[in-house]
């Protein structure tokens, strides 16, 4: 009896699952309603961003919080892939091929480490996996996301708990939507190509002179036109203005990197402050000065409110790379209303 009860409390667990898997395989027959227990598991993303058809991360968060009277507990897997799963779907309601990777280390004979998590009553517990390590995500389209969360482990009777008798409950989450655009085009000179929404065209960078790289950016703001706003403007560079963002992106991978560029874009696109995607009702190039490398444009705008319009001086500094234009940075100076 002894040695019975030792094993019970073991907490490595052998696992051995079929060579041929397929998302489908791993949806529980009657999965538990989160709500109904008092157990809410919900994904959200965990940096949301502009997502593309190649092998950048997806991080999606996963969150189980108790909303019942009682501790919850569950096992929770060293190895998420045996605690988690995700169905993705397109919009036609096709399943989407599990990633190799995933096959490969479910495929396996080994041993699977885990931990008891307890989640006191009202509070939450949350973590962060890579969505492309469970499904395979290589086109652009919009896609429908659901995960569940297997709180006994999942194994290969599909359900069934390492130390008991009667099948577990399985935590399904509500649906979350996924938009991934087509790969990143660069041109000739190495710079990604931004696509026309209305056309469908490729936005090439032209050879502008400095006044009119501005006014093709803040014309392209009044039409809340997003690719053709960034298209003259330098977002590393703009990036790094911040020293504690400078640091950070000097200590970063090319990958990291790339993630930094896509938050400052999306910062950007949300300001609401003294930023330079602001949305003029009128503007007025005052004055144009460049050298062989490097210009400024002074800039006259004015933003409507319901009851006065406000006067701001906006300086851009732009510099020469490659025969072309692009804004670095910009100076705001307040002029009052009228």
């Amino acid at each position: 009896m002894e040695k019975e009860a030792r094993m019970k409390k073991m907490k490595k667990l052998p696992v051995i699952l079929p060579a041929l898997l397929s998302l489908a395989l791993f949806a529980a027959p009657n999965p538990l309603e989160a709500s109904e227990a008092g157990i809410d598991f919900n994904i959200r993303f965990f940096d949301r961003r502009i997502y593309y058809a190649e092998n950048d991360p997806i991080f999606i968060q996963a969150t189980i919080t108790n909303n019942s009277v009682s501790t919850y507990r569950f096992k929770l897997a060293d190895d998420r892939i045996f605690s988690l799963d995700f169905d993705v779907r397109t919009v036609s309601n096709r399943p989407l091929e599990p990633a190799e990777a995933l096959i490969r280390r479910r495929t396996q004979s080994q041993q699977v480490f885990f931990r008891e998590i307890a989640v006191e009553s009202g509070e939450s517990f949350s973590f962060v996996e890579d969505l492309r390590s469970y499904v395979t995500l290589s086109e652009p389209g919009t896609f429908v996301v659901k995960a569940c969360i297997y709180p006994e482990l999942l194994r290969s009777d599909y359900g069934i708990p390492a130390f008991a008798g009667s099948a577990p409950e399985i935590l399904e989450s509500r649906r979350l939507n996924l938009n991934i655009r087509p790969p990143v085009i660069t041109g000739p000179d190495g710079v990604p190509l931004e696509m026309d929404v209305a056309t469908g065209a490729v936005l090439v960078r032209e050879r502008l002179a400095p006044d009119k790289a501005v006014e093709y950016m803040l014309s392209a703001r009044q039409k809340s036109q997003w690719e053709k706003f960034f298209l003259y403007i330098d977002l590393e560079t703009m990036l790094s203005r911040d020293a504690v963002r400078q640091r950070k992106w000097l200590a970063e991978s090319e990958e990291g990197r790339r993630r930094m560029v896509e938050q400052f874009r999306h910062e950007l696109e949300n300001s609401e402050t003294d930023g330079i995607s602001l949305i003029p009702s009128e503007f007025i190039i005052e004055r144009t000065q460049y050298n062989s490398s490097e210009g400024s444009v002074s800039v006259l705008q004015k933003f409507q409110n319901p009851y006065y319009t406000e006067l701001k001086r906006y300086t851009y500094i732009l510099r020469l790379k490659d025969s072309i234009w692009t804004i670095v940075d910009y100076s705001v100076i307040n002029l009052g209303t009228e």
